[in-house]
């Protein structure tokens, strides 16, 4: 397993979400319309902000609450309102289907399509972030079910960032493809 994941450039972000589960959903959950570093840094200032970062909690949680913690400033994403309310219904779900144990949605499947299947099921989860994240689970975290490698992306991902170097790379990867996505539609 890894000791830390490098998506954010914060030592103490990246060890977070390599040892907590949910903070790593969290992350995925966030990772949108915002880099990846601020993303995925976001799981340890809720923490910060809530006291822990437990999905029951979370789950039961004031939305008006919750929503001053993600807002107050530095916000923890650019859309706070609505992620917000997109966390804590990725909390109230595992708090019903996995008794809040983030770790059960991959520690409990059968398979590789089986562990997609129950991403998927997951708010804020769509198909990419799914395939992603089974990569992660599988390469960084060392706790892909038996054939996590047949859903896996056979692209670069997050799943292949094992450095702050490696980051760089792939982030620089990901832009240059989605200019290509422009130029293509345009031209």
């Amino acid at each position: 397993m890894a000791e830390s994941l490098h998506f954010t450039g914060d030592p103490e972000a990246d060890a977070y979400l390599a040892e907590d589960p949910l903070a790593l959903l969290v992350g995925f959950v966030l990772d949108q319309q915002v880099t990846v570093q601020k993303a995925f840094s976001g799981p340890l200032e809720l923490r910060r902000r809530l006291g822990s970062l437990d999905a029951a909690r979370i789950a039961a949680a004031d939305p008006a609450e919750l929503e001053e913690a993600f807002r107050t400033r530095p916000a923890i994403h650019r859309f706070p309102g609505s992620m917000a309310r997109r966390v804590q219904e990725l909390c109230a779900a595992l708090a019903e289907d996995y008794d809040g144990r983030a770790e059960r949605v991959w520690i409990e499947a059968e398979n590789g399509a089986d562990l997609e299947r129950r991403l998927l099921t997951l708010p804020g989860i769509g198909p990419m972030k799914a395939k992603t994240l089974v990569a992660v689970i599988g390469k960084r975290l060392g706790a892909g079910p038996p054939g996590w490698e047949d859903v896996a992306p056979q692209h670069p991902t997050l799943g292949d960032v094992d450095s702050d170097e490696a980051l760089e790379t792939y982030q620089a990867a990901k832009r240059a493809h989605k200019a290509a996505m422009r130029a293509a539609r345009a031209g």
